[in-house]
């Protein structure tokens, strides 16, 4: 009976050989994955489910999306996102006043969060 180590070599040995693609391939998929509305740190987590790695490449994710105008900061439309979700809530649930100084919290949050951001 083989050995498992042997078995894992064969395994790897059988994955398809992986294929680079080029700066102009990389930045397309990018831009078509950023019109999408997915920030740059999902973008780059589907690029490595398909074996391209970014890192291999001589532009940062977050850089082609700014050039092409589809920058989002992955803060910000989180925490965006999270005060929709708080807002929906408290308007059904007038009573609970922790999802009311969430809300207050979260606001405030994203105020900050824009000032620092045009100043970066």
């Amino acid at each position: 009976m083989p050995k498992k180590s042997a078995k894992k070599a064969k395994e790897k040995s059988e994955k398809e050989p992986i294929q680079k693609i080029g700066e102009n391939e990389f930045e397309n998929k990018v831009v078509e994955l950023g019109k999408k509305g997915i920030t740059s740190e999902k973008i780059g987590e589907m690029l490595r489910k398909e074996n391209i790695h970014p890192k291999e490449y001589s532009k940062k994710i977050s850089d082609i999306l700014r050039k092409n105008s589809l920058y989002r900061s992955p803060d910000l439309k989180n925490i965006e996102e999270k005060l929709l979700k708080i807002r929906s809530h408290y308007q059904k649930n007038k009573q609970d006043k922790r999802a009311m100084r969430e809300r207050e919290r979260l606001a405030s949050q994203i105020r900050r969060l824009k000032v620092s951001l045009k100043e970066a």
